[in-house]
């Protein structure tokens, strides 16, 4: 990866970084009760920024290395699936072992787009947020994995 695109990765990184910090009151919050409408949207919002940054990062490795990008009405999920392949100019971005846990996290994203927030649930919403450190810490360990080796 060139140097010019390594910054910009890990100007996404950060970004999550502060991101997942931020919402670090939150977490404490839902371990006490459960969120109301309002806490619901913004907990809604939280899980969905955390995805586009994630594919913010998707976009610009498969930019760089694979020259073109996926289009299309489908075109959020085939690059998400193309970041567990590899391709003729790079290996895989992220581990198997991670795909149904980052693809909950994509559908989540999809139907926040398209859903009225008196929609989400919390039962559906909760292992999002509560899984949401664990998993970034696996993203960030294949992304440091993947700069060092392509």
């Amino acid at each position: 990866m060139d140097n010019t695109n390594v910054q910009k990765i890990q100007f996404e990184i950060e970004q999550i970084n502060e991101l997942v910090s931020s919402a670090s009151p939150l977490f404490d919050l839902c371990k006490i009760r459960e969120l109301d409408f309002v806490e619901r949207c913004g907990t809604a919002l939280i899980l969905q920024s955390f995805y586009n940054g994630i594919e913010k990062i998707m976009l610009l490795i498969t930019k760089n290395k694979d020259m073109e990008l996926p289009n299309g009405i489908r075109w959020h999920k085939e690059l998400f699936d193309n970041a567990f392949k590899a391709t003729k100019n790079r290996t895989y971005i992220f581990r198997e072992e991670l795909y149904e846990k980052l693809n909950d996290y994509l559908q989540f994203r999809h139907f926040v787009r398209h859903a009225y927030g008196f929609k989400l649930k919390w039962e559906k919403m909760k292992n999002l947020l509560f899984d949401m450190n664990t998993l970034w810490e696996e993203i960030k360990e294949d992304i440091d994995i993947f700069i060092k080796n392509n």
